[in-house]
């Protein structure tokens, strides 16, 4: 009976530490590594190649608001705010975040902002 006991018990606990590894598993592979997202990446090219990091950077803000917290700001909002906020790329602007203007860049495609905006937004706090 003793023995049938800590059987029992022993593959209790295997099976619950086997389960808890395969649902981190399971987690982290849903939330993955942005950094191998394509849209990171080209978002990342396309940013390093223009002046954006004069005003911005990931994690401090600089002249501009840092692109987390440009993330953390409307990284829950629909899809629509993509082509929104590469108008403002576009565009420049000021009042959303301050009275800092931010400078136009008018030789940027649609396409080419909305990446840029796809990797800003895929920097958003988990």
């Amino acid at each position: 009976m003793k023995r049938s006991i800590i059987v029992f018990v022993a593959a209790s606990l295997l099976m619950a530490c086997g389960g808890s590894s395969s649902k981190e598993k399971t987690a982290s592979t849903k939330t993955g590594d942005v950094s191998q997202n394509p849209d990171y990446q080209n978002g990342l090219a396309l940013v390093t190649k223009s002046d954006c990091l004069t005003c911005h950077k990931i994690d401090e803000k600089v002249t501009g608001p840092s692109y987390r917290d440009i993330a953390n700001k409307y990284g829950d909002m629909p899809d629509t705010i993509i082509s929104h906020l590469a108008g403002k790329v576009i565009s420049g602007g000021t009042g959303t975040w301050g009275q800092v203007f931010m400078t136009p860049h008018p030789n940027l495609s649609q396409a080419d902002a909305e990446a840029m905006v796809k990797y800003i937004l895929l920097l958003k706090n988990k």
